[in-house]
Protein backbone atom coordinates (compact mmCIF):
# COMPACT_ATOMS: atom_id res chain seq x y z
CA UNK A 1 0.00 0.00 0.00
CA UNK A 2 1.38 3.82 -1.07
CA UNK A 3 1.94 6.18 1.87
CA UNK A 4 -0.19 8.81 2.11
CA UNK A 5 0.05 12.13 0.30
CA UNK A 6 0.74 14.81 2.80
CA UNK A 7 -2.60 16.32 2.15
CA UNK A 8 -4.44 13.00 3.25
CA UNK A 9 -2.27 12.74 6.61
CA UNK A 10 -3.23 16.52 6.87
CA UNK A 11 -6.97 15.61 6.35
CA UNK A 12 -6.85 12.61 8.63
CA UNK A 13 -5.00 14.27 11.12
CA UNK A 14 -7.59 17.34 11.79
CA UNK A 15 -10.79 14.93 11.32
CA UNK A 16 -8.85 12.70 14.35
CA UNK A 17 -8.37 16.18 16.33
CA UNK A 18 -12.38 17.24 15.61
CA UNK A 19 -13.56 14.03 16.52
CA UNK A 20 -11.82 13.46 19.79
CA UNK A 21 -12.30 17.60 20.96
CA UNK A 22 -15.89 17.17 20.74
CA UNK A 23 -15.57 14.16 23.47
CA UNK A 24 -13.54 16.00 25.48
CA UNK A 25 -15.88 18.91 24.95
CA UNK A 26 -18.45 16.97 27.10
CA UNK A 27 -16.51 15.35 29.29
CA UNK A 28 -15.39 18.14 30.64
CA UNK A 29 -18.74 20.18 29.79
CA UNK A 30 -20.59 18.12 32.78
CA UNK A 31 -18.00 18.43 35.83
CA UNK A 32 -19.38 22.34 35.49
CA UNK A 33 -22.73 22.07 34.01
CA UNK A 34 -24.85 20.77 36.87
CA UNK A 35 -24.08 23.16 39.21
CA UNK A 36 -26.25 25.85 37.90
CA UNK A 37 -29.06 23.35 38.62
CA UNK A 38 -28.64 22.27 41.81
CA UNK A 39 -32.22 24.34 42.75
CA UNK A 40 -34.20 23.00 40.40
CA UNK A 41 -33.04 19.23 40.93
CA UNK A 42 -33.66 19.48 44.48
CA UNK A 43 -37.13 20.81 43.79
CA UNK A 44 -37.86 17.86 41.60
CA UNK A 45 -36.07 14.78 43.23
CA UNK A 46 -35.20 16.52 46.97
CA UNK A 47 -32.32 15.32 48.38
CA UNK A 48 -31.16 18.40 50.00
CA UNK A 49 -27.52 17.89 51.11
CA UNK A 50 -27.21 15.41 49.13
CA UNK A 51 -27.05 17.13 45.85
CA UNK A 52 -23.46 18.01 46.17
CA UNK A 53 -22.67 14.67 45.51
CA UNK A 54 -24.11 14.93 42.14
CA UNK A 55 -20.79 17.07 41.29
CA UNK A 56 -18.50 15.66 43.98
CA UNK A 57 -19.07 11.76 42.81
CA UNK A 58 -18.48 12.84 39.20
CA UNK A 59 -15.20 14.67 39.86
CA UNK A 60 -14.16 12.05 42.82
CA UNK A 61 -14.77 9.37 40.02
CA UNK A 62 -13.21 11.14 37.38
CA UNK A 63 -10.26 11.93 38.50
CA UNK A 64 -9.53 8.75 40.48
CA UNK A 65 -9.77 6.50 37.13
CA UNK A 66 -7.96 8.75 34.77
CA UNK A 67 -4.20 6.81 35.25
CA UNK A 68 -5.75 3.65 34.99
CA UNK A 69 -7.26 4.41 31.87
CA UNK A 70 -4.37 5.74 30.70
CA UNK A 71 -2.65 2.17 31.37
CA UNK A 72 -5.48 0.43 29.70
CA UNK A 73 -5.76 1.95 26.72
CA UNK A 74 -1.67 1.47 26.66
CA UNK A 75 -2.10 -2.23 26.98
CA UNK A 76 -5.60 -3.06 24.86
CA UNK A 77 -5.73 -0.03 22.85
CA UNK A 78 -6.47 3.69 22.57
CA UNK A 79 -9.10 3.43 19.98
CA UNK A 80 -11.02 0.32 21.90
CA UNK A 81 -10.99 2.64 24.98
CA UNK A 82 -12.09 5.75 23.76
CA UNK A 83 -14.77 4.36 21.49
CA UNK A 84 -16.19 2.34 25.04
CA UNK A 85 -15.32 5.38 27.27
CA UNK A 86 -17.63 7.69 24.98
CA UNK A 87 -20.41 4.91 24.63
CA UNK A 88 -20.07 4.52 28.52
CA UNK A 89 -20.33 8.14 29.28
CA UNK A 90 -23.54 8.41 26.74
CA UNK A 91 -25.37 5.57 28.69
CA UNK A 92 -24.34 7.38 32.34
CA UNK A 93 -26.41 10.39 30.55
CA UNK A 94 -29.37 8.56 29.56
CA UNK A 95 -29.12 7.36 33.12
CA UNK A 96 -28.63 10.71 34.76
CA UNK A 97 -31.29 12.06 32.12
CA UNK A 98 -34.10 9.05 33.38
CA UNK A 99 -32.91 9.33 37.02
CA UNK A 100 -36.15 8.99 39.32
CA UNK A 101 -34.18 9.95 43.00
CA UNK A 102 -31.64 11.54 43.76
CA UNK A 103 -29.33 8.52 44.58
CA UNK A 104 -29.98 7.05 40.98
CA UNK A 105 -28.47 10.39 39.56
CA UNK A 106 -25.43 10.08 41.98
CA UNK A 107 -24.77 6.78 40.93
CA UNK A 108 -25.31 7.73 37.08
CA UNK A 109 -23.32 10.42 37.07
CA UNK A 110 -20.46 7.92 38.77
CA UNK A 111 -20.95 5.34 35.36
CA UNK A 112 -20.65 8.80 33.14
CA UNK A 113 -17.68 9.99 35.58
CA UNK A 114 -15.63 6.36 34.47
CA UNK A 115 -16.41 6.78 30.57
CA UNK A 116 -14.81 9.99 30.40
CA UNK A 117 -11.97 8.85 32.09
CA UNK A 118 -11.82 6.31 29.74
CA UNK A 119 -11.77 8.52 27.05
CA UNK A 120 -10.14 11.38 28.02
CA UNK A 121 -6.16 10.16 27.49
CA UNK A 122 -6.89 7.86 25.23
CA UNK A 123 -7.94 11.19 22.96
CA UNK A 124 -4.74 12.61 23.30
CA UNK A 125 -2.88 9.26 22.24
CA UNK A 126 -4.87 9.11 19.48
CA UNK A 127 -4.14 12.58 18.33
CA UNK A 128 -0.82 13.01 18.48
CA UNK A 129 1.02 9.97 16.32
CA UNK A 130 -0.93 11.90 13.78
CA UNK A 131 0.79 15.43 14.17
CA UNK A 132 4.60 15.54 13.37
CA UNK A 133 6.39 16.53 16.41
CA UNK A 134 7.09 20.08 15.42
CA UNK A 135 2.96 20.61 14.67
CA UNK A 136 1.49 18.92 18.29
CA UNK A 137 1.97 21.71 20.12
CA UNK A 138 -0.46 23.51 18.38
CA UNK A 139 -2.44 20.23 18.36
CA UNK A 140 -2.59 20.10 21.99
CA UNK A 141 -3.72 23.79 22.22
CA UNK A 142 -6.58 23.12 20.12
CA UNK A 143 -7.69 20.35 22.29
CA UNK A 144 -6.99 21.97 25.45
CA UNK A 145 -8.65 24.82 24.48
CA UNK A 146 -11.76 22.53 23.99
CA UNK A 147 -11.57 20.96 27.71
CA UNK A 148 -11.22 24.28 29.15
CA UNK A 149 -14.09 26.05 26.98
CA UNK A 150 -16.46 23.58 27.84
CA UNK A 151 -15.78 23.75 31.65
CA UNK A 152 -15.88 27.50 31.45
CA UNK A 153 -19.23 27.34 29.16
CA UNK A 154 -20.68 24.88 31.53
CA UNK A 155 -22.69 26.97 33.51
CA UNK A 156 -23.74 28.99 30.59
CA UNK A 157 -25.20 26.59 28.50
CA UNK A 158 -26.61 24.54 31.49
CA UNK A 159 -28.47 27.78 32.80
CA UNK A 160 -30.10 28.26 28.90
CA UNK A 161 -30.68 24.55 29.12
CA UNK A 162 -32.33 24.27 32.92
CA UNK A 163 -34.63 27.73 32.04
CA UNK A 164 -35.86 25.83 28.58
CA UNK A 165 -35.58 22.73 28.24
CA UNK A 166 -35.52 21.44 31.94
CA UNK A 167 -32.49 19.88 33.87
CA UNK A 168 -32.99 16.43 32.13
CA UNK A 169 -31.62 18.40 29.15
CA UNK A 170 -28.47 18.69 30.96
CA UNK A 171 -27.61 14.91 30.37
CA UNK A 172 -29.82 14.22 27.10
CA UNK A 173 -28.39 16.74 25.21
CA UNK A 174 -24.87 14.47 24.79
CA UNK A 175 -26.11 11.26 23.49
CA UNK A 176 -26.50 12.21 20.03
CA UNK A 177 -23.01 13.89 19.93
CA UNK A 178 -21.54 10.78 21.64
CA UNK A 179 -23.47 8.47 19.15
CA UNK A 180 -22.32 10.28 16.35
CA UNK A 181 -18.73 10.35 17.64
CA UNK A 182 -18.97 6.49 17.76
CA UNK A 183 -20.01 6.11 14.68
CA UNK A 184 -17.53 8.32 12.65
CA UNK A 185 -14.73 7.20 15.49
CA UNK A 186 -14.93 3.51 14.33
CA UNK A 187 -14.34 4.85 10.88
CA UNK A 188 -11.68 7.44 11.39
CA UNK A 189 -9.95 6.39 14.50
CA UNK A 190 -6.57 4.23 14.14
CA UNK A 191 -6.08 1.61 16.53
CA UNK A 192 -3.05 1.99 18.35
CA UNK A 193 -0.44 0.71 21.72
CA UNK A 194 1.93 0.03 23.30
CA UNK A 195 4.46 -1.98 21.98
CA UNK A 196 5.92 -3.06 24.77
CA UNK A 197 3.04 -3.39 27.34
CA UNK A 198 2.10 -6.85 26.19
CA UNK A 199 -1.03 -7.74 27.44
CA UNK A 200 -0.27 -6.75 31.43
CA UNK A 201 -1.74 -4.50 33.77
CA UNK A 202 -0.20 -4.85 37.44
CA UNK A 203 -3.73 -4.51 39.16
CA UNK A 204 -2.78 -4.36 42.30
CA UNK A 205 -0.96 -0.74 42.03
CA UNK A 206 -4.80 -0.09 39.73
CA UNK A 207 -6.48 -0.74 42.92
CA UNK A 208 -3.64 1.54 44.79
CA UNK A 209 -3.78 4.39 42.73
CA UNK A 210 -7.78 4.70 41.98
CA UNK A 211 -8.00 3.98 45.82
CA UNK A 212 -5.65 6.73 46.84
CA UNK A 213 -6.86 9.50 44.22
CA UNK A 214 -10.37 9.02 44.99
CA UNK A 215 -9.71 9.38 48.89
CA UNK A 216 -7.55 12.78 48.51
CA UNK A 217 -10.13 14.17 45.96
CA UNK A 218 -13.06 13.07 48.35
CA UNK A 219 -11.47 14.70 51.67
CA UNK A 220 -10.34 18.04 49.70
CA UNK A 221 -13.69 18.23 48.06
CA UNK A 222 -15.91 17.49 51.11
CA UNK A 223 -13.94 19.89 53.45
CA UNK A 224 -16.01 23.04 52.97
CA UNK A 225 -18.94 20.39 54.19
CA UNK A 226 -17.07 18.68 56.90
CA UNK A 227 -14.42 21.23 57.80
CA UNK A 228 -10.88 20.75 57.14
CA UNK A 229 -10.51 19.27 60.97
CA UNK A 230 -13.37 16.92 60.68
CA UNK A 231 -12.07 13.57 61.55
CA UNK A 232 -13.98 12.37 57.89
CA UNK A 233 -11.82 14.67 56.39
CA UNK A 234 -8.41 14.10 57.96
CA UNK A 235 -9.01 10.15 57.78
CA UNK A 236 -9.81 10.92 54.44
CA UNK A 237 -6.91 12.73 53.24
CA UNK A 238 -4.79 10.82 55.21
CA UNK A 239 -5.71 7.10 54.08
CA UNK A 240 -5.39 8.19 50.15
CA UNK A 241 -1.96 9.87 50.98
CA UNK A 242 -0.98 6.74 52.00
CA UNK A 243 -2.30 4.71 49.55
CA UNK A 244 -0.45 7.02 47.07
CA UNK A 245 2.72 6.71 48.85
CA UNK A 246 2.01 2.45 48.72
CA UNK A 247 1.01 3.05 44.83
CA UNK A 248 4.29 5.33 44.54
CA UNK A 249 6.41 2.35 46.07
CA UNK A 250 4.44 -0.64 43.80
CA UNK A 251 4.89 1.63 40.77
CA UNK A 252 8.90 1.65 41.17
CA UNK A 253 8.77 -2.78 41.91
CA UNK A 254 6.60 -3.82 39.32
CA UNK A 255 7.32 -4.98 36.08
CA UNK A 256 4.03 -3.31 33.96
CA UNK A 257 3.40 -0.23 36.57
CA UNK A 258 0.36 1.37 35.71
CA UNK A 259 2.45 4.68 36.11
CA UNK A 260 6.12 4.73 35.17
CA UNK A 261 7.50 7.32 37.92
CA UNK A 262 10.40 7.91 35.45
CA UNK A 263 8.42 10.74 33.70
CA UNK A 264 9.02 12.74 36.56
CA UNK A 265 12.46 13.05 36.37
CA UNK A 266 11.58 14.65 32.50
CA UNK A 267 11.73 18.40 33.58
CA UNK A 268 8.71 19.68 31.21
CA UNK A 269 6.45 17.06 32.71
CA UNK A 270 7.42 17.72 36.34
CA UNK A 271 7.00 21.49 35.73
CA UNK A 272 3.17 21.23 33.60
CA UNK A 273 1.65 19.36 36.55
CA UNK A 274 3.20 21.30 39.28
CA UNK A 275 2.39 24.86 37.45
CA UNK A 276 -1.05 22.44 36.31
CA UNK A 277 -2.16 22.04 40.03
CA UNK A 278 -1.52 25.72 40.75
CA UNK A 279 -3.51 27.01 37.77
CA UNK A 280 -6.57 24.77 37.96
CA UNK A 281 -6.79 25.70 41.64
CA UNK A 282 -7.00 29.69 40.58
CA UNK A 283 -8.71 28.77 37.58
CA UNK A 284 -11.56 27.01 39.37
CA UNK A 285 -11.71 29.29 42.78
CA UNK A 286 -12.12 32.47 40.02
CA UNK A 287 -14.80 31.00 38.29
CA UNK A 288 -16.97 30.32 41.73
CA UNK A 289 -16.45 33.39 43.03
CA UNK A 290 -17.51 35.43 39.48
CA UNK A 291 -20.31 33.67 39.73
CA UNK A 292 -21.37 33.95 43.17
CA UNK A 293 -21.27 37.59 42.76
CA UNK A 294 -22.77 38.23 39.84
CA UNK A 295 -25.84 35.94 41.21
CA UNK A 296 -25.81 36.91 44.66
CA UNK A 297 -24.51 40.34 44.69
CA UNK A 298 -25.40 41.92 41.59
CA UNK A 299 -28.77 39.65 41.36
CA UNK A 300 -28.06 38.32 37.76
CA UNK A 301 -30.43 34.86 36.83
CA UNK A 302 -29.06 31.99 36.65
CA UNK A 303 -29.27 32.17 32.54
CA UNK A 304 -27.91 35.88 32.52
CA UNK A 305 -25.06 35.41 34.78
CA UNK A 306 -24.02 32.15 32.59
CA UNK A 307 -24.22 34.67 29.01
CA UNK A 308 -21.87 37.26 31.06
CA UNK A 309 -18.71 35.21 31.52
CA UNK A 310 -18.83 34.17 28.10
CA UNK A 311 -16.43 36.47 26.84
CA UNK A 312 -13.92 35.52 29.02
CA UNK A 313 -14.18 31.81 27.73
CA UNK A 314 -14.20 32.65 24.18
CA UNK A 315 -11.11 34.66 24.04
CA UNK A 316 -9.85 32.03 25.34
CA UNK A 317 -10.95 29.71 22.48
CA UNK A 318 -9.55 32.36 19.99
CA UNK A 319 -6.10 32.82 21.88
CA UNK A 320 -5.22 28.55 22.45
CA UNK A 321 -4.39 27.82 19.01
CA UNK A 322 -2.01 30.76 18.57
CA UNK A 323 -0.19 30.09 21.61
CA UNK A 324 0.83 26.41 20.33
CA UNK A 325 2.58 28.38 17.97
CA UNK A 326 4.29 30.89 20.50
CA UNK A 327 5.38 27.68 22.69
CA UNK A 328 6.94 26.23 19.74
CA UNK A 329 9.07 29.90 18.62
CA UNK A 330 9.21 31.23 22.77
CA UNK A 331 9.35 28.36 24.80
CA UNK A 332 6.35 27.11 26.69
CA UNK A 333 7.61 28.45 30.12
CA UNK A 334 7.58 32.24 28.94
CA UNK A 335 4.25 31.74 27.03
CA UNK A 336 2.71 30.02 30.22
CA UNK A 337 4.36 32.76 32.51
CA UNK A 338 2.77 35.50 30.49
CA UNK A 339 -0.29 33.54 30.67
CA UNK A 340 -0.29 33.29 34.34
CA UNK A 341 1.00 36.67 35.11
CA UNK A 342 -2.27 38.07 32.95
CA UNK A 343 -5.06 35.62 34.84
CA UNK A 344 -3.12 37.28 38.18
CA UNK A 345 -3.27 41.00 36.95
CA UNK A 346 -7.13 40.37 35.90
CA UNK A 347 -8.03 38.34 39.07
CA UNK A 348 -5.95 41.57 41.13
CA UNK A 349 -7.76 44.34 38.84
CA UNK A 350 -11.32 42.34 39.24
CA UNK A 351 -10.73 42.04 42.65
CA UNK A 352 -9.86 46.11 43.61
CA UNK A 353 -12.56 47.49 40.96
CA UNK A 354 -15.63 45.48 41.11
CA UNK A 355 -18.82 47.65 42.89
CA UNK A 356 -21.12 46.42 44.63
CA UNK A 357 -23.68 47.96 42.15
CA UNK A 358 -24.09 45.84 38.37
CA UNK A 359 -21.61 47.71 36.44
CA UNK A 360 -21.16 45.12 33.79
CA UNK A 361 -19.16 47.04 30.80
CA UNK A 362 -17.04 49.03 32.33
CA UNK A 363 -15.88 47.16 35.83
CA UNK A 364 -16.40 43.45 34.87
CA UNK A 365 -15.80 42.45 30.97
CA UNK A 366 -12.46 44.14 30.32
CA UNK A 367 -10.94 42.05 33.24
CA UNK A 368 -12.78 38.72 31.73
CA UNK A 369 -11.41 39.58 28.44
CA UNK A 370 -7.66 40.11 29.98
CA UNK A 371 -8.34 36.54 32.19
CA UNK A 372 -10.05 35.10 29.29
CA UNK A 373 -6.44 34.96 27.30
CA UNK A 374 -4.75 34.60 30.30
CA UNK A 375 -6.60 31.18 29.89
CA UNK A 376 -6.00 30.89 26.32
CA UNK A 377 -2.09 30.79 26.75
CA UNK A 378 -2.03 28.94 29.50
CA UNK A 379 -4.44 25.91 29.61
CA UNK A 380 -3.09 24.55 26.22
CA UNK A 381 0.25 25.34 27.03
CA UNK A 382 0.20 23.21 30.11
CA UNK A 383 -1.27 20.32 27.74
CA UNK A 384 1.26 20.55 25.42
CA UNK A 385 4.14 20.76 27.58
CA UNK A 386 3.17 17.62 29.18
CA UNK A 387 3.19 15.52 26.38
CA UNK A 388 3.92 16.94 23.20
CA UNK A 389 7.48 15.50 23.94
CA UNK A 390 6.81 11.88 25.36
CA UNK A 391 7.45 9.46 23.12
CA UNK A 392 4.71 7.74 21.28
CA UNK A 393 4.12 4.90 23.84
CA UNK A 394 3.95 7.69 26.47
CA UNK A 395 1.44 9.66 25.50
CA UNK A 396 -1.98 7.46 27.20
CA UNK A 397 0.16 7.79 30.44
CA UNK A 398 1.29 11.07 29.91
CA UNK A 399 -2.19 12.43 29.27
CA UNK A 400 -3.80 11.13 32.24
CA UNK A 401 -0.96 12.20 34.75
CA UNK A 402 -1.45 15.47 33.89
CA UNK A 403 -5.37 15.29 33.88
CA UNK A 404 -5.13 13.50 37.66
CA UNK A 405 -2.96 16.07 38.89
CA UNK A 406 -5.03 19.18 37.61
CA UNK A 407 -8.43 17.14 39.10
CA UNK A 408 -6.97 17.46 42.13
CA UNK A 409 -6.11 20.92 41.68
CA UNK A 410 -9.71 22.16 40.56
CA UNK A 411 -10.80 19.80 43.90
CA UNK A 412 -8.11 22.09 46.03
CA UNK A 413 -9.49 25.30 44.37
CA UNK A 414 -13.25 24.80 44.86
CA UNK A 415 -12.53 24.02 48.28
CA UNK A 416 -10.17 26.63 49.78
CA UNK A 417 -11.88 29.46 48.16
CA UNK A 418 -15.64 28.23 49.32
CA UNK A 419 -14.21 27.70 52.70
CA UNK A 420 -12.32 31.46 52.64
CA UNK A 421 -15.57 32.96 51.28
CA UNK A 422 -17.97 30.93 53.19
CA UNK A 423 -18.76 33.69 56.14
CA UNK A 424 -19.56 35.99 53.46
CA UNK A 425 -21.99 34.10 51.19
CA UNK A 426 -23.77 33.10 54.65
CA UNK A 427 -23.98 36.32 54.87
CA UNK A 428 -25.43 37.39 51.67
CA UNK A 429 -27.96 34.50 51.36
CA UNK A 430 -29.40 35.76 54.96
CA UNK A 431 -29.97 39.38 53.85
CA UNK A 432 -31.90 37.82 50.73
CA UNK A 433 -34.08 35.84 53.07
CA UNK A 434 -34.82 38.52 55.36
CA UNK A 435 -35.23 41.12 52.71
CA UNK A 436 -32.17 43.24 53.93
CA UNK A 437 -29.86 44.79 51.22
CA UNK A 438 -27.40 43.12 49.97
CA UNK A 439 -25.03 46.19 49.17
CA UNK A 440 -25.15 46.73 52.73
CA UNK A 441 -23.76 42.99 53.86
CA UNK A 442 -19.42 42.78 54.10
CA UNK A 443 -17.95 41.35 51.46
CA UNK A 444 -14.12 41.02 52.54
CA UNK A 445 -13.76 37.32 52.55
CA UNK A 446 -14.85 37.05 48.53
CA UNK A 447 -12.60 39.50 48.27
CA UNK A 448 -9.84 37.92 50.52
CA UNK A 449 -10.60 34.23 48.22
CA UNK A 450 -9.78 36.46 45.16
CA UNK A 451 -6.70 37.68 45.98
CA UNK A 452 -5.36 34.36 47.20
CA UNK A 453 -6.34 32.80 43.31
CA UNK A 454 -4.60 35.66 41.96
CA UNK A 455 -0.98 34.95 43.86
CA UNK A 456 -2.36 30.94 43.25
CA UNK A 457 -1.65 32.28 39.82
CA UNK A 458 1.59 33.94 40.28
CA UNK A 459 2.90 30.68 41.98
CA UNK A 460 1.97 28.46 38.79
CA UNK A 461 4.08 30.92 36.52
CA UNK A 462 6.86 31.15 38.59
CA UNK A 463 6.99 27.15 39.31
CA UNK A 464 6.86 26.65 35.27
CA UNK A 465 9.61 29.37 34.78
CA UNK A 466 12.02 27.47 37.63
CA UNK A 467 11.44 23.68 36.63
CA UNK A 468 10.34 23.68 33.25
CA UNK A 469 13.75 22.49 31.13
CA UNK A 470 13.73 22.39 27.09
CA UNK A 471 13.27 18.28 26.22
CA UNK A 472 16.89 17.42 24.67
CA UNK A 473 17.62 16.39 21.21
CA UNK A 474 17.12 12.63 22.30
CA UNK A 475 13.89 13.54 23.90
CA UNK A 476 12.58 15.24 20.63
CA UNK A 477 13.96 12.08 18.25
CA UNK A 478 12.08 10.16 20.92
CA UNK A 479 8.81 11.95 20.26
CA UNK A 480 8.90 11.75 16.50
CA UNK A 481 8.36 8.05 17.19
Amino acid sequence: MSSPTPATSTKQAYRVLALTSIAVFLVSLDLSIVVVAKRTIDEDLGGGSLLTWVFSAYAIAYAAALLTAGRFADVFGRKRSFLRGVLWFSFGSLLCGLAPTTWFLVIARIVQAFGGAQLSPASLALVLPEFPVEKRTQAIAIWGATGGLAAALGPSIGGILVDTLGWRWLFFVNIPFTLLTVFFGRRILRESKDPNAQRKVDYPSAALGFSGVALVVLGISQSEVWGWLDSGTIGALGAGILLCFAFALRCHRAEFPILDLKLFRLRFVLAANVAGVLFSMGFIGMWLLNTFWLQAVWGYSVAISGLATMPGPTSAAFIAPFAGRYANRLGHSRVLFAGAMLLAVGTFGLNATIPDNPAYLTRYLPWMLVTGIGVGLSISTLSSSATAFLKPTQFAMGSALNNTFRQVGTALGAALSLAIAAPALARVETARRSGASVLDVSKTEIHGAWLMNAFIYVAAGTAMVAIFKRPTESQMTDARG
